[in-house]
């Protein structure tokens, strides 16, 4: 599972999530993408199982980039416990998904595969996505 080796700070605010990605919207590693279409939290877990799913799809073949990183400790309190005493313990990592950011990239399949192989990515995922390719220079 992907989470950060270490951090500076334990807990986080929760934060806003206004507005469009200005960083990595765009294709920077592969020939074919997957791209947000909606802001949202996606945990670790959601990240890991996309990430298998096109690897299952493609038998390994080809290369696939994971363009976000859950950095975000998601602090929770026990069930049935009142309230006060402080914020919970950190239960899960989350990345932060603006609208417009490139989930993930391919490359080294053919374009209906890769197509096929992030629709099935983007089912894994709680947030609306597109495919999308790379012009041709």
């Amino acid at each position: 599972m992907l989470m950060p080796s270490r951090v500076k700070f334990r807990k986080e605010h929760r934060g806003r999530m206004k507005g469009c990605a200005q960083r990595g919207n765009t294709l920077a590693f592969g020939k074919y993408g997957l791209q947000a279409l909606s802001n949202k939290w996606v945990t670790a877990r959601q990240i890991e199982a996309a990430r298998v799913s096109l690897a299952r799809y493609t038998k390994k073949g080809g290369k696939v980039w994971v363009r976000i990183f859950p950095a975000k400790p998601i602090s929770k309190k026990p069930a049935e416990t009142r309230m006060g005493k402080g914020k919970g313990d950190p239960a899960f990592w989350v990345c932060v998904v603006k609208r417009g950011r490139i989930l993930f990239e391919m490359e080294g399949v053919t374009p209906v595969e890769a197509k096929a192989a992030m629709r099935l990515a983007s089912d894994k995922l709680p947030i609306k996505c597109q495919y999308i390719e790379r012009l041709p220079v």
